[in-house]
């Protein structure tokens, strides 16, 4: 049954404008367009070394730039890079890492580079070649951190493969806190590490102490930050503190950032400070101003920021070609079994919720925020959950079918279940017998630790003092209870504790109701509260039974039917698991085995499915950084790899991470991508771009209240998941602080059909605001091309601009870009004579425009809709329907349509359609520009060092246009030059050059005084030195006038001891021109 039965009314408007009022829109909105997104990647400037083994591209927007001018040497030895140990792409990493550590940033500290490379590219083999190239100069020192002990074998098996096997790398991990022994090599640890500390002996002490004193002050070694999205969040996080703290306190080591995603979102570059976008001598004063800045400009703004890093020598980011990869997505339809289920299950939801909501009005509870978010989390988790077992029964099929083909399987994944299976094995005494449910976990253990409630009153026998509770392990609160007719619970002394019913909201603690001194106390509980927990057992009851239904635990059911751990490496987080016996009786083991820790397990699980012991593999996100699971080609197992993703990570970043753990360099054959989606609308909620584009389109409550008529049954489905409530004066409205993320979210708790009639109903309206704001000029589309197709730009000119930098200026350049939209003849005639239906070809208009009719050219697109060209601006925007051409336009012969198309392309070079139709036109009379219909279009480009000048250009902007949207646009010359920049509009150029000059003057008279004060110096320094004249060393001293009437523009008397040659003029001409005269005693005598 279709729930929603009105079309809702945004998506009723029709469009009223007139056919000449269509054509001009069309013309403004043709300008722009969307062309391949990657380019063939190879080193511009850099020139040694061997190419790399695989295709490497890099984004369009960052091809468009030149990296600066290499002026480093390397130290590495011949041999290496002639063997190729290093390819090129790596050669060139290293040089410019180096050569922008040798650059200090106003605040004194050293500048840092950031490896963007995506993963596969190599990053572990540059960053080696980083620590090996500091080591030959001397540095002997490096820090490296990464997320995982286990990388550390990695690292060292990448400093061998580029033959520094001489360098020692030592885990930290395995160092006693406060021991600096070793005297060099690479100190390897965690980014966990950074914030460890032990109190051994009674004395505090910390990893990053001993960090810091095992480098020593004045360090000026590599400190390689690994996988360094991990430090993200860095002001919020005790890790991410110590890693700015790291590089605050060693102000001269040679930083480098290494990440496939370390920039991908402005909040999370917090911890690259080594950059030198913001600080001191930048736009940007503090790291909040430049996050406010680029996030308010929209999509692009970060493409901006990553040229203008790579234009300064900080930044490099390339990637594998995706050539051979395959992708598809899997369509997963429900079976009405698992549908009865989760409808069930949406129902106990719905139930508890309203349970939830009674018991907490009854108790009164003031703060409830705490309760609300463990509430939805839980809800969250346990339909993730449940989406998950949706699709296990057909990824095993295709898992199978994919073995039988000779391929081999990795498994993606984010969530073990761990936490639940622990959970029952504690329950139980550490015996299990039986597979665990994890949604049944999640939702148990919701209502047992966070059902409202309140700590009970407690009177104590006269003269009985409250005792304070001592430190230390707190005796536990009794678990076996009895309720008398009265409401009085006598507590026995052998009982055993358990506190999930206490109130997460109050600061008391279950322990407090206990006196260590008085076997005798008793608890008073009124009737109220006695009410509320039959209320939360019987939701506990009802949980038990749905448990019987609810699939098991995913991972331990995946491993079960694709051959049991023998025939499945696990890479997880997870230290033990449910498995089966051969005589089909179920156990809990250790994931540990006898000669290797569980440190080690999954180093060694790699290595079984690398050499083809075990042809399935199963990642998490703890194995999802850094491990290679390619079909490399120094591998046994060279099996095409078949990667199913399960469960979608949480965020781009995650999923990144994860799918680059099969397409790697030095492979064999790229991977396959299967993407497995039920059919489920509140699943494809984890497609995040979704919620981001409608947050950024319309405000969730506004949306939902417009809504409200539409939505007819569904309103109660609303109810059931929170985003709905009854209010006794208002009636129904939308949660206050309601997002459209938190819609998304919530309604993977409606039952399956209403979910998806709901989520099919919200995506059409998302489809049709889009358009809307595309239209009006409000959607931000990120970076477009400048009349894509179009090969006739030409530029008309360019003014450059200096502006400041950090250390050295840049410079921005305005380019004004000429583009003929034209189509001529012969081009219009080649095209038509490869169209077949009857209904296309050229057609002329019915009305005379001048002295000829209008005319066109037709070609079919989709359905009756036509896509049409024209003389004068080519392909039009929008097509036109069949009727719609038919009532205007007549069909023609080519030889009809020869003359006026001619006439019209030649006529439209140099003047507007009004000129053509009218034989005038007015604004050109009143002196205005008319483009109106024009083949050559003119526009303006800012290129260049644009984040520096960003700020200055949006304010102009948006005090123009009211829009604080600059659109970021790339495009190709005739003469194939390639530029990225941001698109002025035409009223806004006169005040954009005006701020460019005064910026351009501000930084040439800064310059100007730094190479004065420069000049100074050098000129002081020159007096001091001393002078030889002969063989003989002069004594040059700058004394007082020889007297008092001659002191006035008289620097001072110089005394010369020494032989008898001198120059003179050698010597004036040494002192600075602003003294007037110079009075110069000669003598050999030093006391004359």
């Amino acid at each position: 049954m279709n729930y929603i039965t009105h079309i809702p009314l945004l998506m009723q408007v029709q469009r009223t404008q007139t056919p000449a009022e269509e054509e001009e829109e069309e013309e403004e909105t043709e300008e722009l367009g969307h062309v391949d997104t990657y380019a063939d990647y190879k080193p511009s400037k850099s020139t040694i070394g061997i190419s790399h083994p695989d295709i490497v591209v890099e984004t369009n927007t960052l091809s468009s730039v030149p990296p600066p001018d290499i002026t480093y040497t390397l130290s590495i030895p011949n041999l290496t890079i002639n063997c190729g140990l290093l390819s090129a792409l790596q050669l060139e990493a290293i040089i410019y890492a180096c050569q922008q550590h040798e650059v200090i940033l106003q605040n004194n500290q050293r500048a840092g580079f950031l490896i963007g490379d995506g993963a596969g590219v190599g990053k572990g083999r540059t960053v080696a070649g980083i620590i090996l190239e500091n080591y030959l100069k001397g540095r002997k020192k490096a820090l490296w951190f990464s997320v995982s002990n286990d990388l550390k074998y990695d690292a060292e098996r990448d400093l061998k493969d580029i033959n520094a096997p001489t360098i020692p790398v030592h885990a930290l991990n395995k160092i006693k806190y406060g021991d600096t022994a070793t005297s060099e090599g690479v100190l390897f640890a965690t980014y966990s590490a950074l914030i460890g500390e032990s109190q051994a002996g009674g004395q505090r002490r910390t990893r990053l102490k001993q960090i810091l004193d095992w480098c020593k002050p004045g360090f000026d070694g590599v400190i390689v930050f690994d996988e360094c999205h991990k430090a993200k969040n860095a002001t919020s996080t005790k890790m991410g503190k110590a890693v700015l703290d790291l590089q605050h306190k060693l102000p001269l080591a040679r930083v480098v950032y290494a990440s496939a995603t370390g920039a991908s979102e402005p909040k999370n570059m917090i911890y690259m400070s080594r950059l030198g976008i913001w600080g001191d001598g930048t736009p940007f004063k503090t790291f909040d101003d430049f996050l406010h800045a680029i996030e308010k400009r929209g999509v692009g703004a970060m493409e901006i920021v990553a040229m203008d890093m790579k234009v300064s020598g900080m930044y490099i980011a390339r990637q594998l070609s995706f050539s051979g990869v395959s992708f598809r997505i899997e369509e997963i339809s429900l079976d009405d079994d698992f549908k009865l289920v989760y409808n069930k299950s949406a129902k106990l939801w719905a139930e508890t919720l309203a349970v939830f909501m009674r018991a907490a009005d009854e108790l009164c509870l003031v703060s409830r925020k705490s309760l609300w978010g463990q509430f939805w989390s839980s809800h969250q988790r346990f339909f993730k959950y449940l989406c998950i077992a949706a699709k296990v029964r057909c990824l095993v099929e295709l898992a199978n079918k994919e073995l039988e083909a000779g391929k081999c399987i990795v498994i993606g994944l984010q969530s073990t279940g761990e936490a639940r299976t622990r959970e029952v094995l504690d329950e139980n005494d550490g015996h299990l017998d039986r597979f665990v449910s994890a949604a049944e976990g999640v939702f148990k253990a919701l209502v047992q630790k966070h059902f409202p409630s309140e700590k009970p009153r407690r009177e104590k026998a006269p003269g009985n003092k409250r005792k304070r509770k001592p430190r230390g392990r707190q005796p536990k609160f009794p678990k076996h209870t009895m309720v008398d007719p009265g409401g009085v619970i006598n507590i026995s002394d052998d009982s055993s504790t358990d506190t999930d019913g206490m109130d997460t909201d109050s600061n008391s603690s279950p322990d407090s109701l206990l006196d260590n001194n008085n076997d005798d106390d008793v608890i008073f509980v009124d009737s109220k509260n006695t009410w509320i927990e039959e209320m939360k057992q019987d939701l506990l009851n009802k949980i038990a039974d749905l448990g019987k239904e609810l699939p098991l635990n995913t991972l331990d059911e995946l491993i079960d039917k694709l051959g049991g751990p023998e025939k499945v490496s696990e890479m997880t987080g997870r230290k033990g698991r449910v498995v089966r016996r051969p005589d089909g009786s179920v156990r809990y083991e250790s994931r540990a085995e006898q000669s290797h820790t569980i440190d080690h397990i999954n180093l060694k699980e790699k290595d079984r499915f690398m050499c083809g012991e075990k042809l399935v593999a199963i990642i998490s996100e703890a194995a999802s950084s850094g491990i290679s699971l390619q079909a490399d080609k120094r591998v046994k197992n060279q099996c095409r790899r078949v990667h199913m993703t399960l469960e979608l990570p949480w965020s781009a970043d995650r999923a990144i991470q994860q799918f680059g753990r099969t397409h790697r360099s030095n492979q064999v054959t790229a991977p396959e991508y299967i993407f497995l989606i039920s059919e489920l609308a509140g699943e494809r909620r984890f497609a995040s771009i979704v919620a981001k584009r409608l947050e950024s389109l319309v405000r969730c409550p506004d949306l939902l209240n417009d809504l409200f008529p539409y939505l007819g049954m569904l309103s109660h489905g609303m109810m059931d998941v929170g985003i709905f409530c009854k209010e006794p004066r208002f009636g129904l409205s939308t949660e206050k602080d309601c997002s459209i993320t938190k819609f998304l979210n919530r309604i993977l708790g409606l039952e399956v059909h209403k979910q998806n009639s709901l989520f099919q109903y919200f995506t059409d309206n998302f489809d049709y605001l889009i358009e809307k704001d595309k239209k009006e000029g409000k959607y931000d589309m990120g970076i477009l091309d400048l009349a894509p197709g179009n090969d006739e730009i030409y530029e008309e000119k360019q003014e450059t601009f200096m502006t400041v930098g950090n250390p050295q200026d840049g410079q921005v350049v305005l380019y004004k870009i000429s583009v003929d939209r034209g189509m001529p003849w012969e081009e219009a005639y080649e095209k038509a004579q490869n169209l077949n239906s009857p209904d296309e070809g050229f057609y002329l208009s019915y009305k005379l425009r001048g002295n000829h009719p209008c005319v066109l050219l037709a070609e079919q697109g989709r359905g009756r809709n036509f896509i049409v060209y024209k003389p004068n601006i080519g392909k039009q925007a929008h097509p036109e329907s069949l009727d719609n051409l038919q009532q205007r336009y007549r069909k023609v012969t080519p030889d009809q349509a020869k003359d006026s198309w001619e006439s019209q392309f030649n006529f439209s070079f140099g003047k507007c359609s009004h000129a053509n139709w009218n034989g005038k036109c007015k604004k050109i009379e009143e002196g205005q520009e008319c483009l109106q219909g024009m083949r050559l279009r003119q526009y303006h480009m800012l290129c260049g060092a644009l984040l520096r000048v960003w700020k200055r250009v949006a304010d102009v902007v948006s005090d123009i246009t009211s829009s604080s949207i600059l659109q970021i646009v790339r495009l190709k010359t005739k003469n194939s030059n390639k530029q990225v920049g941001i698109k002025i509009p035409e009223n806004c150029v006169a005040r954009v050059r005006v701020e460019l000059l005064k910026m351009d003057e501000e930084v040439k008279r800064r310059r100007k005084e730094r190479e004065q004060h420069a000049q100074e110096q050098r000129l002081a320094e020159h007096l001091i030195q001393p002078f030889r004249v002969g063989e003989e060393v002069l004594d040059l001293t700058v004394s007082s006038s020889p007297s008092p009437d001659s002191t006035e523009g008289v620097l001072g008397l110089i005394s010369l001891t020494g032989g008898s040659d001198f120059d003179l003029e050698r010597l004036i001409s040494r002192h600075p021109p602003h003294h007037n005269s110079v009075c110069v005693c000669l003598s050999v005598d030093p006391t004359l």
